[in-house]
C-alpha cells in the first residue's frame, strides 16, 4: 500500500513527536532554552501543508529534562510559544501540545510509549479516532505508541534504514518529505 492510498481529510488526526521531527535534536542533551530550539529546515511550511489536510494536529512529546530539573514547565511553555509562532507565521497550526515531564524510570502512563497523552487528547477532542490517526516520530517509543493505539505509523529517519520499516508503516527522510506525499 502507498501513502496516497490513504484518503487523508479533516476526519484524520496527525500526531507529531517534537525533537527530531519538528526541531533539531540535541544529541546527548535537551532543548532547554529558546536559543537551543531550531526548526528542521522546511518544517513550518510542511506543517502548513499538513494543516490543510488533517483536521487536528497534536504534538506528543516526552520532556524528561523537566523531571531531571534541567528546565521548568515555564521554560517549556516559552519554547512551545516560539515554536507555535513560527508554525503560524508559515500558515500552519498546532491544535494542542501534550508533554510528559516524567523520567523514563518512572513508567508514567503519560510517557511514550505509554498512551496517556493520546487518551487525554481524545478526551479533549472527542472526534479523534485512532484508526484514522497518524503518528509521526523518529524513535522506537513513537512507533510503539502508534502501534498500541492502532495508528498508521510514519518513521522519520534521514538515512533510509530498511530495518526501520518493520517498526513503521512508512518511512521518510523528513517531515517535509512526508508532507509532500500527503
Amino acid at each position: 500500500m502507498h501513502l496516497k492510498d490513504y484518503l487523508f481529510d479533516d476526519s484524520w488526526t496527525l500526531f507529531l513527536d517534537r525533537d527530531g521531527v519538528i526541531n533539531e535534536r540535541l544529541i546527548g542533551d535537551y532543548v532547554k532554552t529558546p536559543d537551543e530550539f531550531r526548526f528542521i529546515e522546511g518544517v513550518p511550511e510542511a506543517i502548513a501543508e499538513l494543516s490543510r489536510v488533517f483536521g487536528r494536529i497534536i504534538i506528543v512529546t516526552n520532556q524528561q529534562g523537566i523531571g531531571k530539573g534541567l528546565m521548568t514547565e515555564e521554560d517549556l511553555r516559552i519554547i512551545h510559544d516560539i515554536m507555535i509562532s513560527g508554525i503560524e507565521e508559515a500558515g500552519g497550526r498546532i491544535n494542542k501540545i501534550y508533554h510528559s515531564p516524567h523520567l523514563e524510570r518512572d513508567d508514567s502512563s503519560l510517557r511514550k510509549p505509554n498512551t496517556g497523552m493520546a487518551l487525554q487528547a481524545q478526551k479533549d477532542f472527542t472526534e479523534i479516532d485512532f484508526e484514522k490517526s497518524v503518528m509521526v516520530g523518529d524513535g522506537l517509543h513513537d512507533m510503539e505508541f502508534g502501534r498500541l493505539l492502532g495508528m498508521l505509523r510514519v518513521f522519520i529517519s534521514p538515512d533510509s534504514d530498511p530495518s526501520n520499516l518493520e517498526l513503521s508503516d512508512f518511512q521518510f527522510k523528513s517531515l517535509t518529505s512526508f508532507a509532500k506525499e500527503c
